[in-house]
């Protein structure tokens, strides 16, 4: 029985993980079933059996991708000092994952927030929950970087999130459409400036 559930769980990650290279590289929305069936050498019953939906499916691989993000961005900065020296970290480890995306098309939420932003729905819903607790992360720590005087208060905290968010954005460009390798050292290079000036 453990050796089936095991076995069961183990087509459930390998369907995930192809949903999400392939989300990345054409949309969430051009995910279905019976490409990922083609893809994995699957029945298109095997691979829908245990989400149950293409939209359950959809959601597992918006799941897995940002769960992604969070494991090499946000879960290594905590073990920074708090301050300044964690938002360091947090700025080195997202210019360091857009620059080495695991993803074909780069940042997999920059991808999906294009794609999603005017289209209302479950997903959408999924990602908007999910682009707001990584702001709230990103102003969280900012704010504890004012409290302890690292960062000044005259900059407005909103303002911050924002500033970064665009300049990682426009990273994720530069790099994906312009193939500009310098884009990460001058994304790093003006958040940090944001966060000091």
């Amino acid at each position: 029985m453990r050796r089936s559930a095991e076995a069961a769980q183990l087509t459930r990650d390998r369907i995930v993980a192809t949903g999400v290279t392939k989300a990345s590289a054409d949309g969430l929305h051009a995910l279905t079933i019976g490409s990922l069936a083609e893809a994995l050498g699957m029945s298109k019953a095997g691979v829908v059996g245990p989400f149950g939906s293409r939209a359950e499916l959809q959601l597992a691989v918006l799941t897995k991708a940002a769960d992604l993000f969070i494991a090499a961005v946000v879960a290594p900065s905590l073990e920074a000092e708090q301050g300044l020296p964690r938002l360091r970290m947090v700025i080195d480890l997202w210019c360091d994952y857009l620059d080495s995306s695991p993803f074909p098309n780069g940042c997999f939420i920059t991808a999906a927030s294009c794609e999603l932003d005017g289209r209302p729905g479950e997903l959408r819903d999924a990602l908007l929950a999910t682009v707001t607790r990584w702001r709230a992360f990103l102003r969280e720590q900012i704010v504890i970087a004012q409290t302890a005087g690292d960062i000044t208060t005259t900059l407005d905290a909103d303002d911050l999130v924002t500033a970064l968010t665009g300049l990682a954005m426009s990273a994720n460009q530069e790099i994906q459409l312009l193939a500009d390798d310098t884009a990460p050292a001058r994304a790093r290079r003006l958040m940090l400036a944001a966060l000091t000036r």
